[in-house]
Parts: C-alpha cells; sequence; structure tokens
C-alpha cells in the first residue's frame, strides 16, 4: 500500500516567509508523487495551525507527515503531539528545519526557495522509511543530588526537602556557602551577606531530609533519568564527626599557620586544621595533610593530644558512598578571573594591587583586618581607585560580560567612602551596567556620595613616578573618554574587579555528567530561552553561574527553578524516555569494543563469554556515536537508520540535480 504523505510548510511570520517563497514550495510539494496534500499557514505550530494537521490526517487517511519549519528543538514534540492527537504515531512524522538551516543564512531568495525545496525533498524521501515507535515509560527514585553547596544549590536543596523529598548535597569544601560566604555587603540594598546566608546554611544542615556530604566529590554517575546511580568520594577530614563537638581547641592548639588562598584569597591565614569560616556548616573541621605537621614530619599531633572528645583520626582514610537518586541539579558555581593573566596592572607584583576577593574579605568583619581598609603598611589609603571589567569584555581574556563587576565595584567606592570619608574613589570603567532592580538607584547614590567616575578602559597600573605627586604611589593610566585626553591618577590601592568565569575543571565536572560546554567553558543548558534549567540528558539540570555570570538573585531563582522543576518530575511519579536507542546485532558484532570506550553514557556493555557487545537500551541517549563508529555495522540507531538517512540525502541530491536540469534549459 503507497504511503500518503502530507507536507506543511510554516511562514513563520516573516522568519521564513521574508526569504522563502512558501506559496511556490507549496505548490512544488503538491505535485510530488509522493504528497497527497501540502498547505502552508503563517503559524504552523499555533492550534489552528495544529488543527490543520489532524484534520487531514483523519479525513484524508495520512499515514506520514513533514512539516517544514523551524528547529525541531522548538516544536518537534508540539508536531509529534498533533499526530498522536489524530490516530498516527508520533514517529512517523519528520522536520525539515527550514528556518534556522535556510532563511536565517541567506538574503538570496531564490537560492533559500531551492534549499527549502531540497529540504523538503529529502524529509519526504525520509519519512517513507520511518518505522512505528513507542515512548518508553520509567519509573522516578523521588530523591535528588546537588552538586555544589553555594547559594543556587542551597536554594534548590531548601525547596525540595520542604517539599518532603530528600535531597543528598555534595560540596567539594569543607563548609557550603560558596563565594557568598566570602562577601560582606550584597547590593543594591547592602544587606549583611553572612545575615542572609548563615540562617539558610543552618536549615541545610539541621533538615531532616538533607543528606549533607561536605568535603566530598561525585566520583561516577552511572543510569539515566529517574534511576542515576551515584558514588561519592568522601574525602578523609582526619576528624570523626561522631565524636567531634565542634569546639574549636584543634584549631586554637595547632601551631601551623598557612595562607589560606581559598576562602581569604591569599591576604589571611588559618591552621592546618581548621574550619573555612566561623559560621561554617558543618562545623567540623578538616585537616590540610599537605601543611599538617604530623604528616609531614611524623610528630606534632597538639590537636589529638588536646582534643577533649578524642576526635582526631590519623588513621581515617577516604570513604566511597553510594546511593540511588532520580534527578541531579548540578551548581558547582564559578571561578573569578586570575588577575595575575593582565601582568599590566600589577597585580601579585606590585604592593596594594588586590583582587575584588580579597577586598572584600578585607572589609568582612570576621576577614583579616576586621574589617578595616588597610594598606600593606597598615596604614588607610587616603585614595582608591576602582577598575572595572578586568578579564571580561576583553578578547584577549573573557569576550562576555561578567555582569556583576559595575555593581559590586560601586559597592566598594560605597564601602570606601562610608569608612574612609575623607579618601578619594575613582571607578574606572567602561560601560556602567546597571540593569537590575534598584541596581540605577544605587549607581546614582554611589555617584551622590562623591564617586569619581572616569569612562575608558585603563591601560596599565605602574609605581613609576614622573612627579613629585605621585612618589610611593600607584599610577593609573588611562584614556578618558569624556575629556578626550591620557590621564594619569595617582592613588594608594588599586582594586581589580575582576570577572566571572567557569570554574577550572568544568570541563571534566561536564564530562562526568554528559553535559555541554559552550567555548568559555560554562554548561549548556537545552534552550536559552525556553529551557534554562534542563540540559540535553534528561533528568539533569544546571542552576547559578555554572550556566553563566549572573548575580544572587538571578540564581536563587534559578535555584528554585530547577528544584520546581525536579519536584514536578517527581511528583509525577514516571517519565517518559524517547525509544531513539542503539541496538546492536550480535551475529555482526566483532567484539572491537570500540563503541565501549566511546559511549558517552557508558550504555554499552561486553559479554566476554559471547565475546559481543550489547546496548543497554535504559543507559542510551541515543546520541549516534557509537552507530558512526561501529566498523563492522552492526549497531543501528532507531529513526536513524542507515536506509533513512541515505535516503534523506538521495531525496536532497534528487531535488538538487533537477534544480540544475531545469536552469540549464
Amino acid at each position: 500500500m503507497a504511503e500518503r504523505v502530507g507536507v506543511y510548510i510554516c511562514h513563520c511570520g516573516t522568519n521564513i516567509a521574508g526569504v522563502v517563497d512558501v506559496p511556490e514550495v507549496t505548490r512544488w510539494a503538491g505535485e510530488l508523487p509522493e504528497v497527497m496534500i501540502a498547505r502552508d499557514y503563517k503559524f504552523m505550530c499555533s492550534s489552528l495551525g495544529q488543527d490543520l494537521i489532524e484534520k487531514d490526517i483523519k479525513e484524508l487517511g495520512l499515514t506520514r507527515i513533514v512539516v517544514a519549519a523551524c528547529s525541531p528543538h522548538m516544536h518537534e514534540k508540539t508536531f509529534r503531539g498533533a499526530a498522536q492527537r489524530a490516530g498516527l504515531n508520533p514517529f512517523l512524522m519528520e522536520m525539515a528545519n527550514i528556518r534556522e538551516l535556510d532563511s536565517w543564512t541567506t538574503d538570496d531568495k531564490e537560492a533559500a526557495t531551492q534549499k527549502a525545496k531540497a529540504m523538503i525533498s529529502g524529509a519526504i524521501q525520509r519519512v517513507l522509511f520511518h518505522q512505528p515507535l513507542e515512548l518508553i515509560t520509567v519509573s522516578i527514585n523521588p530523591n535528588t543530588l546537588i552538586v555544589g553547596g553555594g547559594i543556587a544549590g542551597i536554594t534548590a536543596a531548601l525547596e525540595l526537602a520542604n517539599a518532603g523529598y530528600h535531597v543528598y548535597m555534595v560540596e567539594r569544601e569543607p563548609s557550603i556557602g560558596g563565594h557568598m560566604a566570602q562577601l560582606d555587603k550584597t547590593f543594591p540594598t547592602l544587606d549583611c551577606a553572612a545575615c542572609i546566608l548563615t540562617p539558610r546554611m543552618v536549615d541545610v544542615g539541621q533538615h531532616p531530609n538533607i543528606t549533607l556530604l561536605a568535603y566530598s566529590e561525585v566520583e561516577s554517575v552511572e543510569g539515566y533519568v529517574g534511576n542515576f546511580t551515584v558514588t561519592v568520594r568522601k574525602k578523609a577530614s582526619y576528624v570523626n564527626e561522631e565524636l567531634c563537638t565542634g569546639c574549636g581547641i584543634c584549631e586554637e592548639k595547632c601551631p601551623k599557620k598557612v595562607v589560606d588562598q581559598v576562602f581569604e584569597a591569599g591576604i589571611g591565614t588559618r591552621k592546618a586544621v581548621y574550619r573555612p569560616f566561623p559560621q561554617a556548616v558543618p562545623k567540623y573541621p578538616v585537616i590540610d595533610r599537605e601543611n599538617c605537621i604530623y604528616f609531614q614530619k611524623g610528630k606534632c599531633k597538639a590537636c589529638q593530644i588536646f582534643c577533649p572528645t578524642n576526635a582526631i583520626d590519623f588513621e581515617q582514610q577516604d570513604r566511597f558512598i553510594q546511593f540511588e537518586v532520580g534527578n541531579i541539579i548540578v551548581a558547582t558555581g564559578y571561578d573569578p578571573f586570575d588577575a595575575t593573566r593582565i601582568p599590566h596592572y600589577g597585580f601579585g607584583r606590585l604592593p596594594n594591587v588586590i583582587t575584588s576577593v580579597q577586598f572584600e574579605r578585607m572589609v568582612n568583619a570576621s576577614g583579616p583586618t576586621g574589617g578595616r581598609i588597610l594598606l600593606k603598611d597598615g596604614t588607610p589609603p587616603k585614595s582608591v581607585g576602582i577598575i572595572h571589567c578586568v578579564g571580561s569584555r576583553d578578547e584577549n581574556y573573557n569576550e562576555y560580560c561578567s555582569r556583576v563587576c559595575c555593581m559590586y565595584s560601586l559597592k566598594f567606592a560605597h564601602l570606601v567612602r562610608e569608612r574612609l570619608p575623607d579618601a578619594e574613589v575613582y571607578n574606572f570603567y567602561i560601560d556602567i551596567r546597571a540593569s537590575g532592580k534598584r541596581y540605577e538607584e544605587f549607581y546614582h547614590r554611589v555617584m551622590m556620595e562623591g564617586a569619581n567616575m572616569v569612562r575608558g578602559r585603563v591601560a596599565e597600573v605602574t609605581d613609576v613616578a614622573r612627579t613629585a605627586d605621585e612618589e610611593g604611589k600607584l599610577i593609573i593610566q588611562v584614556y578618558d573618554t569624556l575629556l578626550g585626553e591620557q590621564r594619569r591618577i595617582p592613588v594608594d590601592m588599586v582594586i581589580l574587579s575582576v570577572g566571572v568565569q567557569p570554574r577550572k575543571d568544568a570541563r571534566q565536572v561536564a564530562q562526568l555528567f554528559g553535559l555541554g560546554c559552550d567555548f568559555a567553558g560554562f554548561f549548556t543548558e537545552r534552550h536559552p530561552k525556553l529551557d534554562p534549567l534542563l540540559t540535553m540528558v534528561e533528568g539533569i539540570y544546571i542552576a547559578g553561574a555554572c550556566q553563566g555570570p549572573m548575580a544572587i538573585p538571578e540564581t536563587v531563582a534559578q535555584g528554585a527553578g530547577a528544584a520546581a522543576r525536579v519536584a514536578g518530575m517527581i511528583g509525577q511519579g514516571t517519565v517518559v524516555m524517547e525509544p531513539i536507542k542503539a541496538h546492536i546485532d550480535e551475529e555482526r558484532c566483532s567484539g572491537c569494543r570500540i563503541c565501549n570506550n566511546l559511549c558517552p553514557y557508558k550504555a554499552i556493555v561486553y559479554h566476554e563469554d559471547r565475546q559481543v557487545s550489547e546496548a543497554i537500551s535504559a543507559l542510551c541517549q541515543g546520541c549516534g556515536t557509537c552507530v558512526a563508529a561501529c566498523p563492522s555495522a552492526a549497531i543501528t540507531g532507531a529513526h536513524f537508520t542507515r536506509r533513512q538517512l541515505m535516503a534523506q540525502v538521495e531525496g536532497i541530491l534528487l531535488d538538487v540535480r533537477q534544480s540544475m536540469e531545469a536552469s540549464s534549459t
């Protein structure tokens, strides 16, 4: 029985119709021998457009559908749903992307129209070989893994835990809190960061539905949406948490001090046995093995000798904990830009050139200076220069805007004026980007407080004086674009407002969870507008600055949003998976094991007894890597068979050849 194909072409307003001659393509498609009906509509994805498809399937008995519109990522599910409602198997539908791959790529209307015909021709030939497939339903484990204990992870954990679902939170540092725990105040409201963060940290540590695994890292993730098996390495802290009361005597008695490069950003010290900060959650200290005198020289043990509960255990080993979850939220945060990469700003070379993170610790009451703004010699500065966009909006480093630098630089100007009323403050900026709620008002407030705003990218920070006024100062050389002249401004202290960049191990983490990264290294969402939380791996969500630069309110919103998505998934009880999976023909499999090593989802197992590989459908994500790599052509990808793909190629080439013949005559 001959197939009855319906072709539906979308105008997409003027996105497609502005370049492609849609009526001509519709006329052409309607004359093809395989096509029963061809229609065009201004917005095929609308309810009226879907009604056209459903009506034709029922009344004309269509057995195959081709929709020429936008990206399948946008509306493939929409049109599959229309086919299913009309009684047609949803996988007997094929989309031709004539928007992103055609009309948006050229202004040549004739070429765009011909390409649309070729793409539709390929889709028609392919859909003739489609097979009806059935969706796979799997149950969902109600537990959730949250990776990262910053404000995004904390928010997500509390939302889910308060909804009655169990959460495993894994944080690699000894305490949760993330970068927000380092801050003094938050813009634009100037709330105390610790005052608003610490209660939430305590809630996480005490919540009965949250298992907090601090000083731990995820080792492996196996499984699929609804049924992930996670292995976590609980690093040896050499402190028995069941016995430790968090009294702090071990820290007090430890004789070894080291520079704290993490929490204090290199301007403060800590002991070899330490908690990152007083409000740390959990409250238990950890021993820094690399700097501990006992581990280095075999003697000391002061912490063990003075511990009143005998909680110090130098024999403790790393432990591996395995558990199952249904969904995963990755909220691993960001790293500050390394200012040493810009040597002409003098960081690490010139005294009193500090980064924004160091200044945050300096002005924090619990920081190394007790909240006092001091130069290296212990005196307060009389003038401070704040350089914006360090490592951001610069093609030599990061082209993107870090989004938070303008506002926290303005906050610094306020803090300097607040604590040193007689100090001169200079903000060197490219543009002020104050686009958030109440941000513009904060900008005007800082200017009213007397901050000097200098528009222009700083060329250099030097200590080479040319005049008596510059002696003993740091000189900021900048071209002031508002005055139209070069300026040399002497100051006592320079604060480099470093940008936000992906964590140094972001690509390794992405590989661990099967995620994608953009060119900068931030994790890639499924769709930047319509689905900014879900990744390309079903059941794994991203939240916060691991996706891209964002301020605290946006980060909190994303954490809550990811939790809501997970809670909705758990509430359904089951999830429907695509049936697009790989299948290995054991008779043709040579046992070379190439596919085993290439599969990013570990969905292929090798049977030693039969010397063949097998694809586990529940784990397979249908990426096609194994299909392309198999030298024996033993692997078939459902819905992407060689017969279907070759038919699509032949259909495209057939139309191209016919077009060339028509133009030559």
